[in-house]
């Protein structure tokens, strides 16, 4: 690591992992316990079960019940937050920097002393089925879900982090604990800080509350998912719009290219004056909302385009991604046009980046995936190095065909999309 971001690393001897970034010029501290697991590592028959232990791990310590947890966050003036994604479990809080031992207090008494109080279980069940629910009635939502599903079918990844209904009703506490024991260990923990913070005194407070954990072993090995291309129709009567998921293998989160991955990423669909906006929104006034995002993992990765539409226009919304993923393969884009994505990129990376709770994520996850840190001016001059050549050799590897998936959700009435109309 290096002084010039004031970026500092080390590792205690159970293998916790303390990261700290100083940024003397402002009044916050942002500190999150970062758990290496999520959803992707659960069994099948215990889907949601991360997303679960997150929740319940604020219903009560073995110090504190759930009242006492909010108030003296709320006292200090405090966020609390967490949340649970696909490879990881996040806890975090922001406050004023002289408040930083009341926070780490909070936070290490929700990580290392949760009751799973078979009342609050029940409870907090009816939370999650309700959060389900809602998921499912909303359409932006629930297409995505089922594009993930059938992308990495049969697989972890595809699963829904909040689990399903039958799922959910499983959990008792013994469950809970015996997960929360096998993964809540401190060689998969990261801690990290950002803010007005001295790196010495975090790892003197954090040494304090965690040096006792004794290492584990979590022993999870998982195959990467086997991606499959299938046409997935989904009929909801009830939905006005035709809701529409086009995706692509794309490179995993590390990948040495991923600067390309970005670049192309935004030509195509990040922002207003991206190729699907202008095209299918701004000239043939198809869709309201359209947008391409990327999804890395791991071992794996997704980039997908997403319309919402009417049924009559939702072929010729197909037609007209297809027609870009095309366009990306046989045409240069124009060194004005790459300058342009560039640009918005970088302003979006450094915007990203202002606050105390950004940088502590950034760091956080820098050292879940990278085996180094890499600062900003590193990440603008790799972002700057991508030229036309490389963005039309990821083209031709992300759209083909063959590897195209699609999901299309709502009102149906005899609408078809085939392999044919996925001609790129």
């Amino acid at each position: 690591m290096e002084g010039l971001r004031n970026v500092r690393r080390e590792v205690l001897s159970n293998g916790l992992t303390i990261l700290t970034e100083e940024m003397p010029h402002i009044r916050s501290v942002s500190i999150g316990i970062w758990i290496k697991t999520g959803s992707r590592h659960e069994v099948p028959e215990l889907n949601g079960i991360s997303h679960f232990i997150e929740h319940m791990v604020f219903k009560g310590t073995r110090n504190r019940n759930a009242e006492q947890i909010a108030r003296e966050v709320d006292s200090v003036g405090g966020n609390m937050d967490a949340f649970t994604a696909k490879e990881c479990i996040c806890f975090d809080v922001k406050v004023l920097d002289e408040h930083l031992p009341t926070a780490l207090d909070i936070l290490s008494d929700l990580v290392l002393n949760p009751v799973f109080d078979p009342a609050e279980l029940t409870r907090e069940r009816g939370v999650i089925i309700e959060e389900i629910k809602m998921d499912e009635d909303n359409p932006d939502y629930l297409v995505h879900e089922i594009f993930t599903q059938n992308f990495w079918k049969d697989h972890p990844l595809g699963k829904p982090i909040l689990g399903t209904k039958e799922t959910v009703k499983r959990f008792e506490q013994e469950i809970l604990f015996e997960y929360y024991r096998r993964f809540f260990i401190p060689n998969n923990m990261i801690i990290a800080a950002a803010g007005n913070i001295s790196h010495e005194r975090l790892v003197e407070l954090v040494t304090q509350k965690f040096a006792q954990m004794k290492a584990g072993q979590n022993g999870f090995k998982q195959e990467a998912p086997k991606i499959s291309a299938r046409i997935n129709m989904r009929n909801k009567k009830a939905l006005e719009q035709v809701q529409i998921c086009i995706g692509v293998p794309s490179l995993p989160i590390g990948h040495d290219r991923r600067f390309v991955s970005y670049v192309l990423n935004t030509l195509l669909g990040g922002g207003m004056s991206s190729r699907l906006f202008q095209s299918v929104r701004e000239k043939q006034g198809l869709a309201y909302a359209i947008y391409s995002e990327l999804n890395p993992y791991r071992d794996t990765g997704c980039m997908c385009i997403y319309a919402g539409t009417s049924r009559e226009n939702a072929p010729k919304v197909v037609q007209s991604v297809m027609g870009e993923f095309r366009k990306l393969k046989t045409e240069e884009v124009s060194a004005e046009e790459l300058k342009r994505a560039k640009d918005q990129l970088k302003g979006s990376l450094m915007l990203s980046l202002e606050s105390s709770t950004a940088r502590m994520s950034n760091l956080a996850r820098q050292e879940l995936y990278f085996d180094r840190f890499y600062t900003m001016d590193e990440i603008i001059a790799r972002v700057e190095a991508v030229t036309t050549a490389d963005l039309m050799e990821l083209a031709h590897e992300y759209f083909n065909t063959g590897s195209t998936a699609v999901t299309v959700l709502g009102n149906l009435n005899g609408l078809k999309i085939s392999r044919d109309s996925l001609a790129c």
